[in-house]
């Protein structure tokens, strides 16, 4: 039995249980069951969670779903004979065997069938996995779903295995890592994402102090099959090629940064199971259930949607609709005559309408005799330009999904994101096809530009977009992709954690599109400059010509009034999107610029800015070199974009608030306020009542389908089918207007209640202005909560010389300001912002700076 004191673990649970081989012998096994600490042991369960776990850990591994079980849900974690506290046996058990082991054990446990023992759902990890699914293979009866953790069923073609297991094959290798020594045990919880806790590595290494009693952890990486001629390898070959029969929900559980289960693996299972859904935990690697506890909570709420053999559907998140809308490639193919220019480089190339639609269709042709098939992703990994705008709407021509991640996430969190997204084609230039070596993607790669030899210097390419669209011109035009297939993945900025992959299908793309057009009165005659490049991405789509401006897209703080100005010239434009960072720039170097570029300027109709809230001052000051432009700012986000809009006239009339208006909901979306708790916790209760601070929630034709391997984010709005959970917090006045006050997240958890941040930002701001004491910009104030959630104080750091504490004028002049107790104030040279717009405080990175300068850091 294991000792006493190992932490979590409740020696309650612990059962010895006798059971007969498939020898005549007995055996026998330790098991952990949540039933044995019950009062009524008798009662019968709504059904089984049973756990298997991998090498060379044991039950110890599923303690906290045996302290947190589902309601009513039994929970039996096994030990496999050899490891943990079972039987140590005298010969290696292979695959086959194991399979029949679990068997027989659940038989002795009484876990027989859905009319005695309820349903069962097998829970398991890494090499657990496969037995796990062999026993789930042989009992279907009582089968009511199944659950993996980092595992694998098969050696994908090309896949030599996991390098560390490989070594571990090796007879040598195998008797020092394995038997001789408890290195691998060591080495296994050492893959975990923070390093596990002293105590915790000594639980799991507790059953594995003796050579003899870690012989089977040795036994066990032999029986892997990496050739056809081993063992077990038939037993796997069966196992894997009977995954697509096993008709029962699959909830996948990852950790992407394993070593040893890749997403090669999960790729693989992925295609292999029957009805799979996937949650990616982003930090975790190999111990899923110690990097992610709450592991959990996900799986009460998967078992919650759980009939015996089949799921409650859940509805879809984004709302639907029955009206049937044009292609998202109509606009283009509207103006396919059209000799006029549709996509201009600046300073460079243009191409028209006529020759923009002939080679989408011909490259579109192309990917399809290439192999591209309908529902495949595709990332685009290229800079706006002409090429990507070909490659864009050539793929969605060809019924491919396209993925974008923000290069400004750096090489780490782009490959994280675009290999989450499990992409099968990519497409890019020269520093992409080089960024993509170093990421490691899969899937076909793809130069936009015909220069072979260079290409494949960067690594191998299987074609280039001009070739194939030259090939296409021989073969039959590909059909337009329809309403209710997947469009894109389009990446959240990762202001508030890792980048969250945004699904849409094409319906929602073309109701957004219809959105932004009838709120916007665009039409043939307009012309965008886009220095946010999905906007000039859309221009094609909604039949307008567009231009960037020759600045990096992922830096907008940098965009010059210049650069601005002779993308306006190279199209006329009447139309122009910036975000507020790029604004800024625009203002500050509006003084060079020449008679000509003011000219340019003077022709735009209208402005748009969105990213994060644009206050009015700033929107002044462009209005001078824009003097005829009507100046809005949307409010959205990746998910769902634009929700409501305002002018500059919208936001005079609105005056001070706690927070910034927004203005009004746009015209078939709907707001709702989920309300804040004392402990600043939202209501599963939406309201449209005035002036009440809370969750904002939305509700839209044009909202994404859903989170792209996030179905735990995606459930946390099932409370509300059809809505989307913005995670803003803001409220909404008697005119219907939206005020918003920061993000849930950044809510600072007070004594006496929940405090937001932007309304003291905001009068912060303007008080240091107006005392002279400093001239700080809507990314100069940040407002945090420092201690613990229920007693955090409010602290202000402000961007200011000196410090790190503010001097005395400063800190009178922020307290009188704030509206709510500030227990100190802080300086710093610059406060963090957001990779996509440079305008979105990082208060999170802020409040833990400010702890620890306060802690005397």
């Amino acid at each position: 039995m294991p000792p006493q004191g190992l932490p979590g673990l409740d020696p309650a649970w612990s059962r010895l249980v006798g059971v007969i081989d498939l020898d005549g012998v007995e055996r026998t096994f330790h098991v952990l069951d949540s039933w044995s600490a019950r009062a009524e042991p008798e009662a019968e369960p709504t059904g089984t969670l049973l756990c298997v776990h991998g090498n060379p850990t044991w039950s110890y591994l599923w303690r906290r779903l045996l302290a947190s079980a589902p309601a009513g849900w039994r929970v039996v974690a096994v030990d496999q004979l050899g490891m943990g506290f079972s039987e140590r046996i005298d010969r290696p058990r292979v695959l086959a065997e194991r399979i029949d082991d679990l068997g027989r054990l659940t038989d002795a446990l009484g876990i027989t069938g859905p009319d005695r023992s309820g349903p069962v759902v097998t829970v398991a990890h890494d090499w657990g996995g496969i037995i796990s699914l062999g026993w789930a293979l042989a009992h279907r009866r009582q089968l009511a779903g199944v659950i993996l953790t980092n595992t694998a069923v098969n050696q994908p073609e090309g896949d030599r295995g996991p390098l560390l297991i490989r070594l571990a094959h090796l007879e040598l290798v195998n008797r020092i890592a394995c038997r001789w020594t408890p290195l691998f045990v060591r080495v296994t919880t050492s893959l975990t994402w923070p390093r596990l806790p002293v105590d915790i590595r000594r639980a799991f290494a507790a059953p594995y102090r003796t050579v003899a009693r870690r012989r089977s952890i040795g036994e066990f990486v032999a029986d892997i099959p990496f050739e056809a001629d081993h063992p077990s390898h038939p037993a796997v070959k069966a196992i894997a090629e009977s995954l697509p029969d096993l008709e029962v929900p699959a909830l996948l559980l990852w950790g992407p940064r394993d070593p040893v289960f890749g997403d090669v693996y999960l790729r693989d299972l992925m295609h292999r199971l029957a009805d799979p859904v996937l949650h990616r935990y982003e930090q975790a690697s190999h111990l899923l259930p110690e990097d992610a506890p709450d592991y959990v909570s996900a799986i009460s709420t998967w078992v919650g949607t759980l009939r015996v053999g089949n799921t409650s559907a859940a509805p879809p998140v984004g709302a639907t609709s029955e009206v049937a809308r044009p292609s998202v490639l109509a606009g283009l193919e509207a103006r396919a005559g059209d000799p006029g220019a549709a996509v201009v480089e600046v300073g460079g190339r243009s191409m028209s309408w006529s020759e923009l639609n002939t080679r989408v269709r011909n490259t579109a042709a192309g990917l399809n005799a290439a192999g591209l098939r309908p529902g495949d992703r595709v990332a685009l990994m290229v800079p706006p330009s002409i090429e990507l705008t070909v490659a864009l709407y050539g793929v969605w021509r060809a019924g491919g999904v396209i993925v974008v991640a923000d290069k400004g996430l750096g090489l780490r969190g782009m490959g994280r994101a675009l290999r989450s997204a499990q992409i099968d084609h990519l497409v890019a230039d020269r520093a992409g096809l080089l960024a993509a070596r170093l990421m490691r993607l899969p899937g076909r790669r793809f130069s936009v530009r015909d220069d072979f030899a260079a290409m494949q210097r960067l690594g191998h390419v299987d074609g280039n977009l001009p070739q194939l669209a030259l090939d296409g011109v021989m073969r039959s035009h590909a059909p337009d992709a329809g309403g209710d297939e997947e469009a894109a993945v389009l990446f959240t900025s990762g202001a508030t954690g890792p980048a969250k992959g945004v699904l849409y299908r094409h319906r929602q793309v073309r109701a957004q599109l219809e959105v932004i057009r009838d709120a916007y009165g665009l039409g043939g005659d307009d012309r965008i400059v886009a220095a946010f490049a999905p906007f000039a991405l859309y221009g094609p789509a909604l039949g307008v010509p567009s231009a960037v401006p020759r600045t990096d897209v992922t830096k907008p703080g940098r965009l010059t009034a210049s650069a601005l100005a002779e993308a306006a010239s190279a199209v006329d434009a009447s139309v122009v999107f910036a975000s507020p960072a790029a604004l800024r720039n625009v203002v500050a170097t509006g003084t060079r610029l020449s008679p000509s570029g003011r000219a340019a300027l003077s022709g735009v109709r209208l402005l748009m800015s969105a990213g994060s809230s644009v206050p009015a001052e700033l929107l002044r000051q462009v209005g001078l070199l824009l003097p005829q432009a009507e100046l809005h700012t949307p409010y959205g986000m990746t998910e769902a974009l634009p929700l409501t809009d305002i002018s500059l006239t919208g936001i005079d009339e609105a005056g001070d608030g706690d927070g910034v208006c927004v203005g009004r909901p746009l015209a078939g979306v709907r707001l709702r306020i989920a309300e804040l708790d004392s402990a600043g916790t939202p209501s599963r209760t939406l309201t449209a009542k005035p002036g009440i601070t809370g969750e904002i929630w939305a509700t839209a034709e044009h909202i994404r389908d859903r989170y792209d391997a996030r179905w735990v984010t995606d459930r946390a709005a099932a409370d509300h089918p059809g809505w989307h959970r913005t995670g803003d917090v803001g409220f909404l006045d008697g005119q219907g207007r939206l005020w918003i006050q920061g993000r849930l997240v950044h809510v600072i958890s007070t004594p006496s209640g929940p405090v937001t941040p932007v309304g003291i930002e905001l009068r912060v701001q303007s008080a240091l202005f107006d005392s002279g004491l400093a001239d700080v910009g809507p990314t100069g104030v940040a407002a945090v909560g420092v201690g613990p959630a229920g007693t955090q104080q409010v602290v202000v750091v402000v961007t200011a010389p000196g410090g790190p504490l503010a001097d005395l004028p400063m800190l009178d002049a922020v307290r009188a300001a704030a509206g709510h107790e500030v227990a100190s104030v802080l300086t710093t040279d610059r406060l963090p912002v957001d990779i996509r717009h440079n305008s979105k405080i990082d208060r999170a990175a802020v409040g833990i700076w400010a702890a620890k300068v306060l802690a005397g850091g």
